[in-house]
């Protein structure tokens, strides 16, 4: 069986960064596409970044089972699609999830052989930096989203990894060390 990648952490820490220096290092992985009821950030495109659905397509979804794991995060819902992770494993083919804790948590609950990695800021005011920094969200958003990362600092210990992202390339070759272990 492919493994799974369960990559979570606070919103801004630096996960999709990270991911995507993991992918060039680790061609042969696959990230799988989160849904989102969240709108598109300019130059985001729909199956590619997110599956942007509405509130009550979610829903729906939701009711059906479709979703290997979901959560709400800073006021949306986010999940990951049982086709985009069940279609790549039958395949042999290891995959990369980029997901909220809560849903790191559902997946461990589902699929407790997932290596598991939380990617943590060198501090909270370096994530509030980082957060403002990207210029993606109003003053609101960028609070609501510090209000979460506090919450989620204090999962670290229930994950496997942790990975400090205070320095990009040594978090990247930390992050690259802990999927090339596990492939072996």
């Amino acid at each position: 069986m492919a493994r799974v990648f369960v990559i979570t952490g606070p919103s801004g820490v630096g996960k999709g960064t990270l991911i995507r220096g993991l992918m060039e290092r680790l061609p042969d992985l696959e990230l799988s596409v989160s849904a989102t009821t969240r709108e598109p950030r300019a130059g985001e495109r729909d199956g590619v970044d997110y599956h942007f659905l509405s509130r009550d397509e979610f829903d729906r979804r939701v009711a059906a089972g479709d979703f290997v794991e979901h959560a709400d995060y800073a006021g949306r819902s986010y999940g990951t699609l049982r086709s985009e992770l069940e279609d790549r494993v039958a395949a042999g083919v290891p995959v990369v999830l980029e997901i909220e804790v809560q849903g790191a948590r559902q997946v461990r609950a589902a699929m407790p052989e997932a290596v598991q990695v939380f990617i943590a800021p060198p501090s909270l005011p370096a994530l509030r930096t980082r957060l403002v920094g990207r210029g993606t969200d109003d003053a609101a958003e960028v609070e609501r989203r510090l209000q979460v990362a506090e919450q989620e600092l204090a999962a670290q210990p229930e994950f496997g990894h942790v990975v400090v992202n205070d320095r990009l390339d040594d978090a990247l070759e930390q992050l690259t060390t802990v999927v090339s272990d596990e492939l072996d």
